[in-house]
Formats: structure tokens, sequence, C-alpha cells
């Protein structure tokens, strides 16, 4: 106790004695000194504390541009990804629209019988109604159809129109018409071509099946 006392009683009279100097020193000694413990003290507080702070935002806000760049992007994507969905489903209600219009094997005859029936309907005498050989394509199948009509005109252009009527592509093609020997009725041969849907089949793979036999 009496250490700590004494230890007291010494910076007492350190900073009597300081104090004593600091009187002795002129006006503009003692301002001198002020100005450069406020100008030691702000530099201090300035490099300690502001600094780092001034850092931190820096980075803060360079992180949030960052951000903000990446956040016009991701909006930019969203734009075009809604315009693309758009575009799709467009897509495949006219891919749905052109489905509907071709038949498929199940639907085949009763279109062959409506092609048939619009030329009855129209008062026409078929004298050959004959489905061809099918032709193979990416992923339909065309169906053409040989097809000798006798009747007057007036019949051969209501077939065209019931025919345009169906709601199933038929395309008449290869159309020849000639007047028969009496002049009274027009003979009429085309080919009219149907189409089928053909859905595309997986290949097997042959090694598959082994293994699954094993």
């Amino acid at each position: 106790m009496a250490e700590e006392n004494q230890k007291i009683t010494e910076l007492k009279e350190k900073l009597n004695l300081v104090f004593e100097k600091i009187g002795t020193l002129t006006i503009l000694q003692r301002l001198l000194i002020c100005v450069a413990t406020f100008a030691l003290i702000g530099g201090a507080y300035y490099y300690f504390i502001i600094m780092p702070r001034y850092d931190q935002l820096k980075k803060l806000e360079s992180t949030y541009q960052a951000q903000v760049n990446q956040l016009n992007i991701f909006k930019q994507r969203a734009s075009q990804i809604l315009k693309y969905e758009k575009l799709m489903a467009q897509k495949q209600e006219e891919f749905s629209i052109a489905m509907r219009a071709l038949p498929d094997k199940r639907e085949l005859p009763s279109l062959l019988t409506g092609i048939s029936k619009a030329g009855s309907d129209a008062g026409l005498i078929f004298h050959l109604f004959q489905p061809d050989t099918e032709i193979n394509r990416e992923f339909y199948k065309e169906i053409p159809v040989s097809i000798k009509l006798e009747g007057k005109y007036h019949q051969i252009t209501d077939f065209f129109y019931q025919i345009s009527r169906l709601n199933r592509i038929v395309n008449i093609n290869n159309v020849e018409v000639k007047s028969d020997k009496g002049g009274k009725s027009l003979v009429m041969t085309c080919k009219a071509v149907t189409y089928m849907f053909v859905e595309k089949k997986e290949p097997v793979d042959k090694n598959k099946r082994k293994r699954n036999k094993k």
C-alpha cells in the first residue's frame, strides 16, 4: 500500500513539473502544443476508426453494385425466358392444330371414306379409288390415293369444295380433266394426298435385351 502511494506521489510530482514547464511557455507555444495535440488525436482517430470503416464502406458499395448488375442480368434473362415461353406456347398450339389435321392409323379409313363420300355427295361416278404406296417422311407418312371420276363441271367443283371442308389435310394433285367421247360429261383423274402422323420409335438396344434375358 505504501508503494502505491509512493508511485502516485511521484506521478503527481512529474505532472506538476510538466504543468510548471507549460506555464513558462508563451501563448503561441501553448497554442501550437494544443494544435499538435488535436492533430495527433485527430490523425489517430482517422487512422484507427475512420479509415477501416471507410474501406468497409467501399467494399460494401462494390458488393452492392455487383449484386445490382447481377440482378439486372437476371431480369434481362427472365424477360427473355418469358418471351421464349410465349413463343414456345404459340408454336405448341400451332403444332397441336397441325397434329389434329394429321389422322392417326385408326382414323385413316374414316378419312378415306370421307373423300369417297365427298365425290358421291357431289353426284360424281367413281371409276377408280385406289390408295397407293405410302411415302415415309420424317415424322409423318404421305398416303396418295389415285382417283378417277366422271360427272359435270359443277359436280367436280362441288367435290373440291367438300374436300376443302374436311377437318383433315387433303391435297389434290396431278389433276387432268377430259371430255368423254359423247361430250356430255367430264372425266377427271387426280391424286388425293392425305397425311398420317407417325411417332418415332426409340432404337432397341440389342445388348440391353440380351442382358435382360440373362
